[in-house]
């Protein structure tokens, strides 16, 4: 049934007629895509390695194309979510000429962050705030958690890149007087929080966090849920691949698409 989990049976014949064409798909030429923007996340199943069951690396890359449709560029394993790990990934995709990206959104990790600025000097990176709120939460004693969250909310939903600014600057003035962890912690994320401000005001819902790639993660797990962990490594990435192939996983459209207008003429130019 579509939608529903998938039971071993299931899981064993798609794994099998999906791996040719997986290799294929791993190999395509991205250059007329035209990627403008960069989703870069890890994700962590339950599979099984030799006799044990464990948590895998899987390392997502999405990208917004120059007419706003998204588009899954890459998957693949990693022994770890590290430097080498997203380097191994970045540089697929410039082997299949993804061209240089105007931003990418991470979720804070450091090794995506080096590897990104490695291959990328001037990418401009959007810290998933989504991410970076729930760092802070972690950080707040139990009867601030509701204020902070909604300071934080209120800075980042902000109507110009100005009055977000001015929320910023009280937020830490704030938080640095109420609880110096979390001060601190916010203090850490730096100017990459707040990125998506100086870009078109219609994109920033979309441009914040990594909302996208994790609506893909959880139709994954909705189709997996009746397995405590997949028959191998291989059976991760090619069940990824065969949801997005069938269509099971829909990419809608970046909200605010139109005004990608100006930047993709701008990267003609250039």
């Amino acid at each position: 049934m579509r939608g529903a989990p998938w039971s071993k049976d299931a899981v064993s014949r798609l794994v099998g007629r999906l791996r040719e064409d997986f290799a294929a798909w791993a190999r395509r030429d991205l250059g007329e895509l035209k990627v403008r923007y960069l989703f870069l996340d890890g994700w962590y199943p339950r599979v099984r390695i030799g006799k044990t069951h464990a948590r895998a690396p899987v390392l997502v890359s999405l990208g917004v194309c120059a007419d706003g449709l998204r588009v899954i560029l890459d998957l693949r394993l990693a022994g770890a979510e590290s430097e080498q790990g997203w380097l191994d990934a970045v540089h697929s995709l410039v082997a299949r000429n993804l061209g240089a990206p105007v931003l990418a959104a991470i979720d804070g990790n450091p090794g995506l962050a080096a590897a990104l600025k490695a291959q990328w000097p001037k990418l401009a990176l959007q810290r998933c705030t989504n991410h970076k709120l729930w760092n802070l939460l972690a950080k707040a004693p139990a009867h601030l958690r509701e204020e902070l969250a909604e300071d934080y909310r209120r800075m980042l939903y902000a109507e110009s890149r100005a009055a977000v600014e001015q929320a910023r600057v009280a937020f830490a003035r704030k938080w640095r007087l109420r609880c110096q962890a979390i001060a601190k912690s916010f203090e850490q994320a730096g100017d990459q929080l707040l990125t998506f401000t100086a870009l078109p005001i219609s994109q920033w819902k979309a441009l914040r966090t990594t909302n996208a790639l994790e609506r893909i993660n959880e139709q994954f797990r909705r189709r997996t849920r009746t397995q405590p962990s997949l028959p191998n490594e291989e059976a991760v990435l090619l069940l990824l691949f065969g949801l997005l192939r069938s269509g099971q996983v829909k990419l809608r459209r970046l909200l605010g698409w139109h005004d990608l207008t100006a930047l993709n003429q701008g990267s003609e130019a250039a």
